[in-house]
């Protein structure tokens, strides 16, 4: 029988079969399950020109990839904390976020987790489009003289997105079950993939070329001396913001867990040694080109388009195609499909909500996005950082310090119950959200170029530079102080 027959889940405006709690008999991922889940996801065309903004800001090899794991060393914290509510009481984010911000409230945090979701399903989907694009520019290189059109893309390029776009969508339609195959077969492909490359630039360049030698432009005489901590924090702030997505909505995948040691094992396994290792790859292989090619290829998609062997090569693209399918549909339509849900869970099922999030990414003109090496983690990822930062540090704070890890999960389904609050809005919540969210505006405003940056005092400026700690330590204050204050607000 169906959990959703039962008295406590049975009100359809919050809850249908995708937002119910995962039974016991249903939660069978192992520590294996997490390593390959985050193996999978992290192993992605943006994860290996990720070091490429670090090395163009001045870091050299070393610093580019450390700051890299720094960032997905200190993420895997909020990551394996809020996966603990998923894992004890089978709820997803969406869900979760309804005992801090109440259950209208948490249309708030889902809804600007979706948007964010949606912004990096069209990046992937985009980053597969152009691998199509180049694969097939080579076989007929007239494609490839098209010009570009009002949007900034050709139509070639735009036919080839849509036509991964449209294979996105059909593995939504087969629903939630066919992700988890395309996670186990991409996991060891793309890191065979990738280690070949490795393999293949270090005997070709006969060494791995001149970006591995080179020093910091931070060094001493170098052109940027002395202004290596002014780069690195934003820099790392902006490594955060890579995985700060995952790390609100990890209970999607949590829910599905054995115990809590299955969940924290095997996401500290997979996630910070895989994004080092994996920017690495990108690293050295980038190196090695400048020797072989004569001048440095950041893009492993142009890389590939210079093999000969007609073979190698569709292997090689449509092995990057199936990586990028898997890691889109796990990372970027999981959530907001749930998100989207729980607007209207009578209304709204998991196809819906995949085919919504499609449209918005098509919508947000994600060749826009990653133009910019420097645009792409100063104003993408360190702009929605000071979003993600604050909802984070609300949920760990209600969780883990005001209630303890003690949950109601019935009244989470109920119009009712403790989490209804003021007519299903947490005020207390939407003001921490808010408290931590404004500080980083201006400087987001002034990076985005809205208003003039010499207009805006330098302290803020410099705040935007730590938006995601800034916004997580404000509102986990903010949160406590005010449930304090007013527990039923």
């Amino acid at each position: 029988m169906s959990h959703l027959s039962t008295p406590e889940f049975s009100n359809r405006a919050l809850c249908n079969e995708d937002l119910a709690p995962v039974p016991p008999d249903r939660r069978k991922w192992g520590v294996l399950s997490f390593a390959a889940l985050w193996i999978s996801m992290s192993a992605c065309i943006p994860t290996y020109m990720l070091a490429s903004s670090l090395i163009g800001g001045g870091m050299n090899w070393w610093q580019a990839v450390l700051t890299i794991f720094l960032g997905n060393l200190i993420v895997l914290i909020p990551m394996v904390l809020n996966a603990h509510a998923g894992t004890r009481y089978g709820i997803p984010f969406p869900v979760f976020c309804r005992a801090s911000f109440g259950t209208r409230g948490a249309n708030i945090p889902a809804l600007m987790r979706a948007l964010v979701a949606c912004g990096w399903f069209g990046i992937q989907t985009y980053i597969g489009g152009e691998a199509i694009y180049k694969i097939v520019s080579v076989f007929w290189p007239a494609i490839a003289s098209g010009r570009h059109g009002a949007f900034g893309i050709t139509a070639p390029e735009f036919a080839c997105f849509m036509f991964f776009w449209a294979v996105n969508m059909l593995v939504i339609y087969k629903g939630i079950d066919s992700i988890r195959l395309l996670l186990n077969i991409k996991a060891p492909l793309l890191i065979a993939l990738g280690l070949l490359l490795l393999w293949w630039a270090w005997r070709a360049a006969g060494g791995f070329g001149p970006i591995l030698s080179q020093p910091s432009a931070f060094d001493p005489g170098q052109p940027k001396a002395g202004g290596f901590w002014h780069f690195f924090f934003p820099a790392l702030t902006g490594m955060i913001g890579f995985w700060a997505t995952l790390s609100l909505n990890i209970p999607d995948f949590s829910r599905y867990a054995k115990s809590q040691r299955d969940q924290v094992l095997g996401q500290a396994l997979g996630l910070p040694l895989t994004m080092a290792l994996y920017s690495f790859i990108g690293v050295a292989v980038t190196s090695a080109t400048t020797i072989i090619f004569g001048r440095t290829i950041w893009d492993p998609v142009d890389v590939l388009t210079r093999f000969r062997n007609p073979v190698v090569l569709v292997l090689a693209m449509l092995a990057l195609c199936l990586a990028t399918l898997a890691t889109n549909i796990a990372a970027n339509v999981v959530s907001p499909a749930n998100d989207f849900a729980q607007l209207s869970p009578s209304r709204i099922t998991f196809r819906i909500g995949g085919l919504v999030t499609g449209l918005i990414g098509i919508a947000m003109m994600p060749w826009k996005l990653v133009a910019d090496p420097s645009g792409y983690i100063f104003t993408w990822l360190i702009g929605y950082s000071a979003l993600l930062g604050p909802i984070g540090g609300i949920m760990i704070a209600d969780y883990f310090v005001y209630r303890k890890r003690q949950l109601n999960v019935a009244a989470l389904y109920s119009a009712e119950g403790d989490y209804t609050y003021r007519r299903g809005f947490s005020i207390v919540a939407i003001v921490a959200l808010l408290a931590g969210a404004l500080p980083s505006l201006p400087g987001f405003l002034a990076t985005v170029k809205f208003i003039d940056g010499a207009a805006v005092p330098a302290f803020f400026l410099g705040l935007y530079s730590y938006a995601w700690f800034v916004g997580f330590g404000i509102a986990f204050a903010v949160y406590l102080a005010g449930r304090r204050l007013a527990p039923h607000s």
